[in-house]
Parts: C-alpha cells; sequence; structure tokens
C-alpha cells in the first residue's frame, strides 16, 4: 500500500494515450477506476484501466501488440466478457480490464470509483481497512483480497443505487 499519489492520474493519461494507439478506432472509452482513481485514497500502486470497445470479439486480435507494449494477455481472466492484461510482471504497473460497450462490469467499476469521490468518509474507512489488512498480510494477496471482499461488496450496492440516481435518473 501505498500513500496517495498526485501522478497516478498522470501516469494513466499515459497509459491511455498508448492504448489508444494499441486498439485505435475500437475504443470508446477509457477510465480510470480503482483505488488509484480516488484522490486521497491509499492504495497498490497499480493503475486500473478500462478501455470500453465496440466489440470484445476483435480484442485478441491485439495481443501481440499489447505484448509489444509490456502487456500479458490474460484473456478473461475469470470475467466472462471481458478482456484483461497485466503490465509489469511480479510488480505489476498496470491492469487493462476491456469491456464492451453495454457491459453491466462498466457501470459497477465507474460507480465504485465516483461514489467513492463523492463519498470521502466511505474512501477513508475503506481505506483504513486496506491498510490494516496489508499490514496483516503483506504476503498474502488472496487474504487480503477476501479481508475487503465484504466491505467491498456492501459499497458496491449502495454505489450502484447511487450512481444510478444520480447520474443515470433512475
Amino acid at each position: 500500500m501505498s500513500p496517495y499519489n498526485q501522478q497516478w492520474a498522470a501516469m494513466f493519461a499515459e497509459e491511455a494515450e498508448v492504448l489508444r494507439g494499441i486498439f485505435g478506432p475500437e475504443i470508446v472509452a477509457i477510465h480510470h477506476i480503482g483505488s488509484t482513481s480516488v484522490p486521497g485514497l491509499a492504495a497498490k500502486p497499480i493503475i486500473d484501466i478500462l478501455p470500453v470497445v465496440r466489440d470484445i470479439g476483435r480484442i485478441d486480435v491485439y495481443n501481440a501488440k499489447m505484448a509489444a507494449a509490456g502487456y500479458e494477455p490474460k484473456g478473461e481472466n475469470g470475467i466472462p466478457g471481458r478482456r484483461y492484461f497485466q503490465k509489469g510482471g511480479d510488480q505489476r504497473t498496470h491492469h487493462v480490464h476491456v469491456f464492451q460497450v453495454g457491459s453491466p462490469e462498466i457501470e459497477r467499476h465507474l460507480a465504485f470509483r465516483d461514489y467513492l469521490k463523492a463519498h470521502p468518509d466511505e474512501a477513508k474507512a475503506y481505506g483504513e481497512l486496506k491498510a490494516r489488512l496489508a499490514e496483516r498480510y503483506p504476503y498474502d494477496i488472496e487474504s487480503y483480497i477476501k479481508g475487503k471482499e465484504q466491505r467491498v461488496r456492501e459499497i458496491e450496492r449502495r454505489a450502484v443505487r447511487w450512481y444510478r440516481e444520480v447520474f443515470l435518473g433512475k
């Protein structure tokens, strides 16, 4: 875990340009997601990026270009309809989660991010939980993830409800 770093936004913007160069007209939008996208929130210093594409079925043809840019293609990696890429090997620097326009995963990620930005007390409590878990499980990522799983689901439920009301008028 690292304290919030203002450079994370610039790192996202720089990598988003790399991805635009690779995927070209497939890209509809690119979003900075995850803890590094929430100002003030401590995080593992890995930039999570969510490109939205026109057709997820065409993304695999870009695997060689992604590999040339330092990314390891991981396929769906446990989430149907996603294409996932990691950069940085054991010292990962970026995760790319590609989804097709209309995927509910897009709303879930954006809602979580925007909810934490709009609710600093929730972000602070979430950051404190992550810090405690990182301290307790410094070399056990599975226990760290499992330890925050319930809190993440609770925040996601509130976040999606809030997001739909605020941004979608539902």
